[in-house]
């Protein structure tokens, strides 16, 4: 692995530092339009960054106190699949707002009876001229109460195998048929929804990719989601991490309870180790090297690790752990209080964690599959 990112004085640190110097301030429009909220992505929606390049724009930004626009599912899993099956005409319309932060995604996918083996949905589009009809309801279907579009899977032939005759939509979450139920949460809150669609109308024309197919695209969307939800913050990519917390015990004094010290130690090997699988993930994309099972691993692992961030910090607070309204040390407390309480949710968003522990017995560990016994495939085959 290679651990040392480009000096000061590199051409790339400069480049941002100008714009910066430029655009102290800048709007998610800005951002967007420079190409630094994904870098990776070719231009004009990104600047075609290299790995390196990429980790250097970040390095910067980060810097500054400069962040990014908030649109998990539009930038990680929407946008990438959009730029590898979309039309012109899509990666025209729906990118650069998308990457602005202007228009929020939300992920149809999830069915009541077609979670973990999502193939099995149910919810069917039926073309209808220019149009296609949908029925079905989905599931845990986060942010679909901001959204303006999801991206939508649904079947169009029933009569072929489960892993076939699925399209892959971009659905305006504001048609008429449409109905979104909050699911509260025990935070008090609701990420998730339920998502009724009753003879919803779609243009044939927001059909991502050939009829039939979205199968494939599905696990372009998936592969992704598994990445994106295994990032930064504890709580898929948001809120405290591990230094955080960490920083806190600093702050405050030493720990005597030695177990709690271990539990703090711990803490920090594992943030360690999802720091450098990451960069292992990096320097095979450096040296052309496809990542491999290291997106399941992570996810796994960055699940639990932001359980045992979030269990930690509700026992520091001591029986003001309690309480909704104090944090460890009697600080931060909405924060952590929200983040014990969502943390349960790690690991069964994004694929199961037992789902992914399939997908690397089978890839790393060569174990027999987990058969699907009406397909003869395991669900992790079909997945990848």
């Amino acid at each position: 692995m290679d651990f040392d990112l480009p000096g000061d004085d590199h051409p790339d640190r400069r480049s941002v530092r100008s714009w910066l110097e430029e655009h102290p301030q800048p709007t998610g429009r800005q951002l967007a339009e420079a190409g630094y909220v994904a870098p990776h992505w070719p231009a004009p929606w990104g600047v075609d960054a290299d790995p390196i390049r990429q980790l250097v724009i970040d390095d910067e930004l980060k810097r500054a106190g400069v962040h990014r626009p908030m649109n998990p599912i539009g930038i990680g899993w929407a946008g990438p699949t959009i730029l590898h099956a979309g039309t012109q005409e899509h990666k025209d319309r729906y990118l650069m707002p998308l990457l602005a932060g202007e228009e929020i995604w939300c992920q149809l996918f999830s069915e009541p009876q077609a979670g973990s083996d999502l193939a099995n949905l149910g919810t069917r589009a039926v073309r209808d001229g220019d149009e296609y009809v949908v029925n079905g309801q989905k599931i845990w279907t986060s942010l679909a109460q901001f959204s303006t579009y999801g991206i939508l899977i649904a079947r169009t032939d029933p009569d072929q195998p489960k892993h076939q005759g699925v399209s892959y939509f971009i659905c305006p979450m504001d048609a008429p048929g449409i109905e979104v139920r909050p699911i509260i949460e025990m935070t008090g809150g609701h990420t998730f929804n339920e998502v009724f669609l009753t003879d919803v109308r779609i243009p044939a024309e927001n059909l991502v990719g050939e009829e039939n197919r979205g199968w494939s695209l599905a696990k372009v969307t998936l592969g992704n989601e598994r990445v994106s939800l295994s990032s930064g913050g504890a709580l898929w990519g948001h809120g405290p991490n591990a230094a955080d917390l960490l920083d806190l015990v600093r702050d405050r004094g030493r720990v005597a309870d030695p177990l709690l010290r271990q539990r703090l130690a711990r803490l920090y090997i594992e943030s360690e180790l999802l720091r450098l699988i990451r960069l292992r993930t990096v320097t095979a994309a450096i040296k052309g090297r496809p990542p491999g099972p290291e997106a399941s691993i992570r996810k796994v692992m960055a699940d639990e690790h932001g359980q045992h961030i979030m269990e930690v910090a509700k026992d520091l607070a001591g029986t003001a752990g309690l309480r909704d309204d104090v944090g460890p040390f009697g600080g931060g407390a909405d924060l952590w209080a929200h983040g014990f309480l969502f943390a349960p949710a790690l690991t069964v968003g994004g694929g199961t964690g037992m789902v992914q522990r399939n997908i690397i017995g089978e890839r790393v560990l060569g174990l027999p599959h987990d058969v699907d016994l009406e397909q003869g495939l395991s669900w992790a085959e079909a997945r990848r």
